[in-house]
């Protein structure tokens, strides 16, 4: 499927985002690809240049998703570059271990804001680009760990679960105007801020957890992102559709 898309997506230079960026570039979308700063944006664009990979149709866009004033200027750009978002994907996330008892208001506070409070400004200010459209969608970006709990992320696992309770409210409000609205939920995922993150014991783990028993890689969410995202979803719509490998069987 070709088309000539505007693709709106957050936490684009993460592993999962870049592998999402290629996608839909592939598919020949033009991509609004979001980070948190021109510096992070930067190294990456050069990573591509190196590799001959920079399209013209890639706009990048820094934006702080947590403030209203960041994403209203991410829409402003959207609208001046595209005038349109068919697609948006709130991909961004951040995932800090710390145990309860030891986590501040303000450690909460960070966790919520970029993994649910960005979700709802991002869609807030992009939405009147796709009303109008009679067509759109929206794909949000949970977490596996919401049907389990995960120790030491609390805060985390209950804003992704916000996430899913947002989603599900969206499609509703939404749906008049032939927008979907439907989240993916990912199991461990093992990019360098994973391996970063957790020991190899616990990669270990989820891998024997697993039915298809290896790691879970970020291009394994690229086929179900973009399948919610096209024509053939389009009857799909409030839904959670989980993509870890067989780990939980809903």
């Amino acid at each position: 499927m070709s088309t000539d898309r505007v693709v709106l997506l957050t936490g684009a230079v993460g592993g999962i985002g870049s592998e999402l960026v290629d996608r839909f570039l592939d598919n020949g979308d033009t991509v609004i690809a979001c980070d948190v700063s021109e510096e992070t944006l930067g190294g990456w664009r050069a990573r591509w240049d190196t590799h001959g990979r920079l399209n013209p149709r890639l706009v990048t866009a820094a934006a702080d998703i947590a403030t209203a004033d960041g994403t209203a200027d991410l829409a402003e750009q959207a609208r001046q570059h595209a005038g349109r978002v068919d697609v948006l994907i709130n991909c961004a996330g951040w995932f800090p271990i710390v145990p309860f008892e030891e986590m501040s208001s303000d450690q909460w506070r960070q966790v919520l804001d970029i993994n649910l409070t960005g979700t709802f400004l991002v869609t807030r200010a992009v939405l009147p680009l796709m009303k109008n459209l009679g067509w759109g969608r929206i794909v949000n970006f949970g977490s596996g760990s919401t049907f389990d709990g995960t120790a030491s992320q609390s805060h985390y696992v209950a804003a992704k679960a916000g996430v899913i309770g947002l989603s599900r409210s969206l499609a509703r409000e939404l749906g008049g105007y032939g927008i979907t609205v439907n989240v993916i939920t990912p199991g461990l995922t093992v990019t360098q801020a994973v391996r970063d993150s957790f020991p190899e014991e616990i990669l270990a783990a989820q891998r024997e957890r697993r039915a298809l028993q290896r790691d879970q890689l970020a291009g394994d969410l690229v086929g179900p992102v973009f399948f919610l995202a096209s024509d053939d979803a389009g009857f799909i719509t409030g839904q959670t559709l989980n993509v870890d490998g067989g780990v939980f069987m809903l």
